[in-house]
């Protein structure tokens, strides 16, 4: 079995956008992501700018597609128009990567979204993040920051090297390896840091490999449980295994794994 990253999935299927919006698209997909630092702003950025209360709901807006929508909505422009601030999307990291994805599938580019912590915002802390990767016609996936281009955090956002992010699978080799501290690891701005950060990511990268990329806070299966502490040493055992399966990155196992109780997306964080 194969997964077709180059293709559309439930979250970033743009075939309902009309094809103005979407014409002249570049096709290097370095300038794609280039583009999506222009159309998406941070919520805290979005505050310095006194917004209307309800833009600031955008960040729950799961399909590109919808995204695309509300960024016609503000200004008709094709996407490749950049907008001021007050024109973007709202949303989260989860919304330039998936907008970023979206956008490159439309072009017939391989890639996906990753979730897991990024080393490079705060010294010594992997914060809850995340990123892209892009294949072009078969060569080795090449790690992107679209939401970091533009920005001072990194030299070279377009092409991430090994440590500037970790998955959440790979964050969870390295703590029960004893390589890092997970009391490190966690969602900024919260006291929401520790193993279950790791493991709840974990299930989110997984599921975007499957083209499922939901919302930075969705939780389905038992999540929620390993967020109150009330998973042990079977629930560790099984992110072990996505941890294993999405770093060995064989498409049979990551979309057989994702179908195992409490691994799979429900139709209601799809849409």
């Amino acid at each position: 079995m194969t997964i077709d990253y180059s293709a559309g999935g439930p979250l970033t299927d743009l075939s309902s956008v009309g094809r103005g919006a979407l014409a002249d698209l570049p096709g290097d997909p370095v300038d794609i992501c280039r583009l999506v630092h222009r159309l998406v702003i941070q919520p805290h950025d979005a505050g310095r700018i006194e917004l209307p209360p309800g833009r600031f709901d955008e960040n729950q807006i799961r399909p590109a597609a919808r995204l695309v929508r509300t960024l016609l909505h503000l200004d008709p422009s094709p996407l490749t128009v950049p907008r001021p601030p007050e024109r973007r999307v709202v949303g989260t990291c989860r919304h330039f990567a998936v907008l970023a994805c979206a956008l490159l599938r439309h072009r017939g580019i391989a890639a996906r979204a990753r979730c897991g912590f990024a080393t490079y915002f705060q010294p010594g802390l992997g914060l809850d993040h995340w990123v892209i990767e892009f294949s072009v016609d078969g060569a080795p996936w090449v790690r992107a920051d679209p939401e970091a281009m533009g920005l001072t955090v990194l030299p070279a956002p377009e092409a991430l090297t090994p440590g500037q992010f970790l998955t959440g699978g790979e964050a969870w080799i390295e703590f029960r390896a004893g390589r890092i501290d997970a009391s490190k690891f966690g969602v900024w701005g919260t006291e929401n840091f520790g193993p279950a950060e790791i493991r709840g990511n974990a299930i989110r990268d997984l599921a975007a490999l499957n083209r499922a990329e939901t919302l930075p806070w969705d939780e389905w299966g038992r999540m929620d449980a390993s967020y109150q502490g009330h998973t042990g040493a079977a629930y560790d055992a099984l992110i072990d295994t996505v941890a294993a399966t999405c770093a060995a990155d064989e498409p049979a196992a990551v979309a057989s794994l994702y179908k195992t109780e409490d691994l799979e997306v429900p139709p209601t964080l799809l849409t």
